[in-house]
Formats: C-alpha cells, sequence, structure tokens
C-alpha cells in the first residue's frame, strides 16, 4: 500500500489576471480551487495512474471537508485526523506578468492530535510505500521527519522524502530509500551553485554518503539524474513542451517513479523516465498529469 503524509493540507485559489497592480482592484480572468500540498497531489496524480493511496495529515473546518470532497472525487482514500478548531490554510497563486503566492498559515496541531497520526503510521507494514512531502507548521515540532522515520526505521517500509535543506539533511541517518531534491536545494544544502551535471552528481553522492539511498534529482526544463543504491547513474533530459503550471510538477516525479517502479517489477531506469515524463506532463497542463498525457510524452523518452 501507498501512503503520503501532508502536514499542512490546503485549497490553492489559482488565479490569473492579465496585469497585476498593488493598492488597486484587479480583475481575474480565471480561477481554480484545487486540494492542495505536496503529499496530496502525489495522492492525486498516483490516482490518475490507475494507483491506490491513503492520504495522512490534519485538516480542518470547511477547507478541510472540501479538500476530502476534491480527493474522494478523484479516487483517492483518506484518513485525515481532524482538528477540532480552525481550517485548513488557503493559498492563493496569482499568475499575471509575474506569479505571486500567498501562502495561509493554517490550524494548531496539539501532541494529542499528533500521536493519532503516530498510531496512523504504526499500522504501516513492510513493501508499504510512504511519502513525507512538504513543510512542516509551526504548531509541529521541526523534528517531525525525524520522528517519524525513527519510529519506522528497520520495519522494511520504502520511504521517500521530498523535502528541503535542514528537513532532509537531518532524515539521512534514517536511510530513506528515495529523496528527491531539484538541484537548487541541492546547491543549497552544500553551500554551494551548482551548475554542471558533474557538480550535481557530485553533491548528490555525498546525500549519499550521509546515508540516503536513491537519489532523484529534479532540474526543471534540463531533465533529471538519478543516482541509485547500487551505483548505477541516469540522466534524462526534459520532454518538449510549453510550460503551463509549475505546480505540482515535482510531486508529480514523484508519484510517476513510485508508479513506474511498481508496474516494472522494481526497474530502477523504468521508475525514473516515468517519474521524467509524469512531472512534464503535469507542467504543461493546467491540472496534474493524467495517465494518457504521461504515456504520450514517456514515448518521447524512452
Amino acid at each position: 500500500m501507498i501512503y503520503t503524509v501532508t502536514f499542512n493540507p490546503a485549497l490553492d485559489y489559482i488565479i490569473r489576471l492579465d496585469s497585476f497592480t498593488a493598492g488597486e482592484i484587479n480583475r481575474v480572468n480565471y480561477e481554480q480551487v484545487l486540494a492542495g500540498g505536496k503529499g496530496i497531489n502525489v495522492s492525486i496524480v498516483l490516482g490518475n495512474l490507475g494507483h491506490k493511496s491513503t492520504a495522512l495529515g490534519f485538516l480542518a473546518g470547511f477547507t478541510g471537508e472540501e479538500i476530502k470532497r476534491q480527493l474522494k472525487g478523484f479516487g483517492v482514500t483518506d484518513d485525515f485526523v481532524q482538528l477540532p478548531e480552525g481550517f485548513s490554510r488557503i493559498n492563493v497563486k496569482a499568475k499575471a506578468d509575474v506569479e505571486t503566492e500567498i501562502n495561509g498559515q493554517g490550524p494548531d496541531i496539539s501532541e494529542e492530535k499528533r500521536e493519532e497520526l503516530f498510531t496512523q503510521l504504526d499500522k504501516l507494514q513492510k513493501d508499504d510505500t510512504l511519502v513525507l512531502a512538504g513543510s512542516i507548521p509551526n504548531t509541529l515540532p521541526d523534528d517531525i521527519y525525524e520522528r517519524i522515520m525513527a519510529r519506522l526505521q528497520g520495519r522494511g517500509i520504502r520511504i521517500i522524502v521530498d523535502a528541503t535543506k535542514k528537513l532532509l539533511m537531518n532524515v539521512l541517518k534514517y536511510n530513506p530509500w528515495l529523496i528527491k531534491p531539484n538541484n537548487h536545494e541541492l546547491g543549497e544544502m552544500f553551500g554551494v551553485k551548482l551548475t554542471t551535471d558533474e557538480e550535481i552528481i557530485t553533491y548528490a553522492k555525498k546525500l549519499q554518503e550521509q546515508g540516503a539511498q536513491n537519489v532523484l534529482i529534479s532540474m526543471a526544463g534540463d531533465g533529471a539524474i538519478l543516482l541509485t543504491a547500487e551505483g548505477k547513474s541516469y540522466k534524462s533530459p526534459a520532454p518538449k513542451g510549453k510550460l503551463v503550471n509549475s505546480v505540482g510538477a515535482g510531486d508529480s516525479m514523484v508519484a510517476g517513479f513510485i508508479t513506474g517502479y511498481i508496474e516494472s517489477g522494481g526497474d530502477f531506469e523504468q521508475a525514473f523516465h516515468m517519474g521524467v515524463a509524469t512531472g512534464s506532463a503535469s507542467a504543461f497542463s493546467e491540472n496534474l498529469a493524467t495517465r494518457p498525457e504521461v504515456e504520450a510524452l514517456l514515448k518521447t523518452i524512452v
């Protein structure tokens, strides 16, 4: 079974404007409300690709109910911990001459509710896949990723971590099965600017030396690089297409990688290609990737 955890889910209010002027009334020409959060995006794309998953995390209020309603429409099972007060955050993503994001704060999460999530995670079994993705709200301890991985260590669960900087660096000692920083995040972790594939591979190997098993580096329009625990490396350029929406592309890559790994019986090269195709399919679409879009791009990669 596949599980995703989103600590701070959101409703993404996506709007487009011809132009944006601060301090004045601005009229939108396109608007959409979508359930969001990195783990939620992974679950939605997995569903689009034909694989069931259970979305975990915390929800509250009327926005939480809408997130659950949308996930049900995508065929995603949810087992969120329901919070008694507040509401799940709303993120505004305004796209005009430039793209501007305003992210909500999210509800308070008590220690009691945190323990409810831990109890859910204790039910995971050998060969399950767990995706830990995204930021941590300020009402959770900043070592929550580490606590979860320490709790599940040694149980044969494939844990995928898609986080940045310290959040990612601090879990390497627990040997995550897969991590997915992008090339800029990789450079920030070591205080360097990476400009070549050779440099990216060198620093990705440093993450392996610190405990990561497999490292998937996304590079937006430049494609991606995968380093496996067996010492193999793969590079793929990005498929050709028009960038429409970058939101969720990295999460889609994770979902595609999981799908490719499952469907190929554990072949990392095929998982890698499926991940690249899925991430690009989301980037080229108004919404998250669908199976036909992914398969069309996959033909251009393999």
